[in-house]
């Protein structure tokens, strides 16, 4: 049995810190886990700056309201979902992720969560666990079932290689130059064909 496991942000979805970054003007918000692999590090900046700024939750979901998957990702989705079973593994937050997952048709999510005080200021968050995307591929392996893993970032990276097969999807040239073990592909239907190849069962 296979299980095919995805990244959400810059895989399926447009990266929405960078999307808030754009629309408050604050440069600092448009890093990511491809600039900064430490995802604490990361995160703590992005509170930091925050509450500079004085935005909250509200803020960023009312940006994410106007936010719509990648171009083609819904009809990839689909296709995966004819052909396997499907989980995303991200590291957004419930908050955040969850109005796109009706916009994609409703996949499984596996992510974090924000902690949000009653003005609506994010306060800090909680993860689901240490190395969560490698964990959850190694959990999916001890029961039986053979991963095919795709992501785009640093933070991708412990999951493919945990999975049985790992892709790298519309990553920057950075993360392909120091990860030559995967194959880099840049469209779904590449995708699909790294996929395909990969898994066992040869569905067309």
């Amino acid at each position: 049995m296979e299980l095919v496991c995805l990244d959400l942000e810059g895989v399926l979805i447009p990266e929405i810190w960078i999307a808030f970054a754009e629309k408050t003007g604050i440069e600092e918000l448009k890093a990511t886990t491809r600039d900064i692999p430490d995802y604490d590090v990361l995160m703590q900046q992005r509170l930091r700056i925050l509450d500079e700024h004085g935005y909250g939750l509200k803020e960023i979901q009312e940006v994410i309201d106007t936010l719509d998957p990648l171009p083609g990702a819904k009809e990839f989705v689909e296709w995966l979902n004819q052909r396997f079973q499907l989980i995303i593994l991200s590291d957004t937050f419930y908050e955040f992720g969850m109005p796109f997952m009706a916009k994609l048709g409703f996949p499984t999510l596996f992510c974090h969560k924000l902690e949000v005080n009653e003005e609506g200021k994010i306060t800090d968050y909680l993860l689901r666990q240490k190395d969560p995307k490698r964990q959850s591929v190694r959990a999916f392996q001890l029961l039986n079932y053979r991963v095919i893993a795709a992501g785009d970032s640093y933070n991708d990276t412990t999951m493919l290689k945990q999975a049985e097969a790992g892709i790298l999807f519309k990553s920057p040239q950075n993360v392909i130059d120091e990860f030559p073990q995967f194959p880099a592909v840049h469209t779904y239907e590449d995708l699909k064909a790294e996929i395909l190849k990969a898994s066992l069962t040869q569905s067309s």
